[in-house]
């Protein structure tokens, strides 16, 4: 199994899904967290507000930061290695590091309609 690991910047709370103004974005990338949790993946977030020592406890990621600051954040690492930086991954990122199924054709993945149902109403 692939292990994903997340470095974020400071955020307001541990999924940075709070408070008045939400970063779509976040929201997007916590969905996509979820979705491959139920996948079986281990996706594991570190916050650099509420979890500093796991920056500083990666060598991966303390090279990275000392590199390039904190503009590389997010930073994300596939197995111990980094995959990406600078912003978080999207759904097919997840789907292709995990080796799950794309998600257009996953069940789990929103309709086209962006409805429940696929109908005209909800």
């Amino acid at each position: 199994m692939k292990k994903i690991q997340v470095f974020e910047p400071a955020l307001c709370c541990s999924s940075g899904v709070c408070g008045v103004n939400v970063d779509q974005e976040l929201v997007a990338f916590s969905a996509d967290v979820d979705w491959a949790r139920l996948k079986g993946c281990q996706v594991n977030r570190f916050n650099l507000a509420n979890t500093p020592l796991a920056f500083s406890e990666n060598n991966a990621v303390k090279a990275v930061l000392m590199r390039s600051g904190v503009e590389a954040l997010p930073l994300t690492l596939l197995d111990g290695e980094v995959a990406l930086t600078g912003r978080y991954p999207n759904r097919d990122e997840l789907a292709l590091w995990m080796g799950a199924t794309a998600p257009e054709t996953d069940p789990l993945a929103p309709t086209a309609s962006g409805c429940c149902s696929g109908g005209s109403s909800c």
